[in-house]
This record gives C-alpha cells, sequence and structure tokens, in this order.
C-alpha cells in the first residue's frame, strides 16, 4: 500500500465512564458541553489536518460532530477502561489511519477536561514546538504549593521528619518555583512517540508554560465549578 503523509493529527480522548464526575464530557459548561470547548479550539487554530474525537460513547460522538471533529471509528471497549492510557488511545488513532494508507508526522492530544485552554494556547505550542524542533511539547504550570513542603503521611500521623529543618526555616517565596503538568497540550513527532512509547521520548521534550488560571484540569465536581466560574468571569469582561 503507498502511504499518503500529511501534517498534523489532534486527537481528543472522550470515553464514557467517569466516576467523579459521571459523564462530565457532555455536561453544560458556561453554554456548551464541555468537550466542544476544546474541539472548536482545536478546530479554531486551522494547525491539524483532522481533528477527531476517540470515544466508545455514541452520545459524545454525535455532540463532537454537531462542534466540527470527525468521529473516524467508535472506541474499542478493551480501549476504554480505567487502565486504558493516553499512549494506547492515540496509537489507536494513528494505526487507524495507518491501516488506510495515511501517516501523520506529527500528533497532538487535546484532552476535553482542560476548557480553558484556547486555539491562541495551542498556536503558541505549535510555535514552541517549531522553534525548538522538539521531539515533544507538553504544557505545565506553577505549582500552587511547593512540593517541598510536602511528604507522605504515615498510619502513625507522625511529622518527624516530614519536612526538612532547612525547608521549615524558609519562606514559601525563598522556595524554588515548581512546575507541573497540567494536561492540556501534548505535541509529539510521531515517530518519536511510537519508539518511546510516551509524550515523553528519550530527549528533545520542552515544557509549553501556562498560566495557573487556564490551567483547571476537571476531575471533579469542584473543577468544574472552578472553570464555570473563570469562564463567567471572562465573558463578564
Amino acid at each position: 500500500m503507498t502511504h499518503t503523509r500529511k501534517g498534523s493529527l489532534a486527537v481528543i480522548p472522550a470515553r464514557s465512564g467517569s466516576k467523579r464526575l459521571p459523564q462530565k464530557n457532555v455536561l453544560e459548561l458556561s453554554g456548551k458541553p464541555l468537550i466542544a470547548w476544546t474541539i472548536e479550539s482545536a478546530v479554531s487554530c486551522a494547525i491539524f489536518d483532522k481533528v477527531i474525537v476517540s470515544t466508545d460513547s455514541d452520545v459524545i460522538a454525535n455532540i463532537s460532530r454537531s462542534y466540527g471533529a470527525d468521529i473516524p471509528f467508535i472506541r474499542p471497549a478493551d480501549l476504554s477502561s480505567d487502565t486504558s492510557t493516553s499512549f494506547d488511545v492515540v496509537a489507536h488513532a494513528l494505526n487507524h489511519y495507518s491501516q488506510l494508507g495515511i501517516e501523520y508526522e506529527t500528533v497532538a492530544l487535546l484532552q476535553p477536561t482542560s476548557p480553558l485552554r484556547t486555539a491562541a494556547h495551542i498556536k503558541d505550542a505549535f510555535t514552541l514546538f517549531n522553534e525548538k524542533n522538539a521531539n515533544s511539547i507538553i504544557s505545565v504550570c506553577e505549582c500552587e504549593h511547593s512540593p517541598l513542603w510536602s511528604n507522605i503521611l504515615g498510619n502513625d500521623m507522625s511529622l518527624d521528619n516530614f519536612v526538612t529543618r532547612e525547608m521549615l526555616t524558609m519562606r514559601s517565596q525563598e522556595l524554588p518555583q515548581y512546575h507541573r503538568l497540567n494536561g492540556a497540550i501534548y505535541i509529539c513527532k510521531t515517530k518519536s512517540l511510537i519508539e518511546s512509547k510516551s509524550f515523553f521520548g528519550e530527549n528533545g521534550s520542552y515544557a509549553y508554560k501556562m498560566g495557573a488560571d487556564v490551567s483547571v484540569d476537571i476531575d471533579n465536581l469542584i473543577d468544574f465549578q472552578l472553570a464555570e466560574v473563570i469562564m463567567s468571569n471572562r465573558s463578564i469582561k
């Protein structure tokens, strides 16, 4: 089979099962289903040759189509469990197109649980991807609290040696600034992704920094309510 090479594929993963916040991908957030915010950002940034939603749900599939995403398949059950990884989902999508003779040079994972990430963020991340000639770009934000003031708490609840004496004498503003993955944007060269089976390759991975105000990752009701407040404030401005 002759393979056609294409530029970039965006994969938006959205399975139906969600224990902490049931049906969260289609819950209405500021007038639209949660997943719609990510689909519209991916489509409007005009970077991707194709924007797809990988889902096991006909309901999610129909909603996603109505907002401009392609649904090339219904994701099989063995890739829709709690143990399925993001890599598994993206690799499945890439394999689907490979079997059709289409190879994408770059793939992006855009999780629908990051609705505050905009088309501008995706464009900026791709600009960084090209400037760095990166194997991957992964979005991060500053940690809300320093991990240097945290530790595992034992069954006896003892705080002996919980943090070092040096850390106890430091003010919060004196601590080094840590960053965390925020789950909003993953961009990777397909070759690197398949070889390493991870968005973090052996080398050539770089961080794209985002503000805390756009880094809400919806996992539970409190996250959802926080995103709604932030979006409401945007509309007021």
